[in-house]
């Protein structure tokens, strides 16, 4: 009986998919590579915490917000679509494109991606800029703990964002539409 030949993409995310991490572990499959993540630390969820806090207090539009969904992403050159799983998820409430959602489902409806740099800040800082960009994610914000800043991408189109805006903590960061308020990013030093 012939058997199908698995290209290395398919038979890498076979291997992804079938991954069985620790508790509290998460796994990603980033441009290629496996990327395991412990589970994050207090200063990393006080920094979402303090986002979300605004978001639902200050965005003109209703947000709904995961802390754990996983996203299929398209991929650049022969890799398997990209699986991440951004530290903040936030879509319009109307869509309630969580409800019924798989647990890897597409990206469209999301608004926006918060990632928080820890223990694999390149990652972060490319891998999943350029996966968020080729997934049509129109905003893509970023706090970097090492550079003490806040960046937010938008506009993307093909592998990247054509727009950034970088701040230091303790400056305003100006959200667009649907959110349409200035971030306040001074309780993040």
């Amino acid at each position: 009986m012939a058997h199908e030949q698995l290209t290395q993409a398919e038979v890498l995310l076979e291997g992804f998919l079938a991954l069985d991490t620790p508790e509290g572990f998460r796994a990603e499959l980033i441009e290629g590579e496996i990327v395991v993540t412990p589970p994050p630390d207090g200063d990393h969820e006080d920094y979402i915490g303090l986002i979300v806090d605004q978001m639902a207090r200050r965005a003109r539009t209703r947000m709904q917000f995961s802390g754990n969904k996983g996203l299929k992403l398209r991929s650049g050159g022969g890799c398997p679509k990209n699986h991440a799983i951004p530290d903040g998820t936030f879509a319009p409430l109307e869509l309630r494109l969580f409800r019924g959602a798989e647990s890897w489902m597409a990206p469209e409806g999301v608004a926006l991606v918060v990632e928080v740099t820890s223990t694999k800040p390149p990652a972060d800082r490319e891998g999943k800029r350029r996966c968020y960009a080729r997934g049509g994610i129109p905003l893509y914000l970023r706090i970097d703990r090492d550079d003490s800043s806040v960046t937010l991408f938008s506009d993307p189109e093909n592998d990247d964002y054509r727009q950034l805006l970088t701040i230091p903590y303790g400056k305003p960061l100006p959200l667009p539409e649907p959110f349409a308020f200035d971030l306040e990013t001074g309780d993040f030093g």
